[in-house]
């Protein structure tokens, strides 16, 4: 039995889920905007394994989103994922953000744009098709009335970002998908069993998260 823990921290959302073959047990998380991640991380994972009658030793591998995100939320997920790896000497697993909240997304038509907020008019996305393939890669992009004005099929928005996309993605064959706003843990399950079935692992001493740019701090 292949139990796998997988960790979601990359927005306000701190998200835990304990999987087993890919099916989803249990999942416990909470979106709040002081980002509690460093408070209610480890709390969650305790509560799982205690809920779900598993010692910490039956886990099979620790999967993680490993961004873009947030630096500090990604931080500490990463850190903490790498720490029980290393503890119980089982593989890490990386997914990414942006994959996980497409995942969300059940719709068999058109395509799949996740955006996770940053600043001012620029998010971070990606494209997948209707199956979940990534068709455009992730990247840092500013929204204007001109984005994805070649593209006439329907383009489900998803993510935390969704009010300001409203004002300038205005063309009728954009849908916002307004409760599907932040990644979850419960959509990594089925993604970590695949990768784990491929054996698709990272080096746990080297593993970095994929901030996609450089942190900065903000000027006094």
């Amino acid at each position: 039995m292949n139990y796998i823990l997988n960790i979601e921290t990359a927005t306000k959302n701190c998200s835990v889920s304990l999987a087993l073959n890919g099916k989803t047990i249990l999942c416990k998380e909470i979106a709040e905007e002081g980002y509690s991640h460093a408070e209610k991380l480890h709390v969650f994972i305790e509560e799982i394994i205690i809920e779900s009658h598993l010692d910490i030793k039956d886990l099979k591998a620790v999967a993680v989103s490993k961004g873009p995100g947030s630096y500090t939320g990604l931080r500490i997920g990463v850190s903490t994922a790498k720490g029980l790896c290393y503890a119980l000497g089982i593989p890490l697993i990386s997914l990414d953000t942006l994959a996980v909240l497409a995942a969300a997304v059940k719709q068999n038509d058109g395509l799949i744009v996740p955006m996770i907020d940053a600043r001012r008019m620029e998010v971070y996305s990606a494209v997948f098709d209707q199956n979940h393939q990534k068709i455009k890669a992730v990247q840092a992009e500013i929204l204007s009335e001109d984005s994805y004005s070649d593209v006439t099929e329907t383009i489900y928005i998803v993510g935390d970002c969704q009010a300001k996309c409203k004002t300038v993605l205005t063309k009728p064959n954009f849908v916002f998908l307004e409760d599907q706003v932040f990644p979850s843990a419960k959509e990594m399950c089925a993604l970590s069993f695949a990768k784990f079935e491929q054996k698709e692992f990272e080096d746990v001493a080297y593993f970095e998260p994929f901030y996609l740019k450089d942190f900065m701090l903000n000027p006094k």
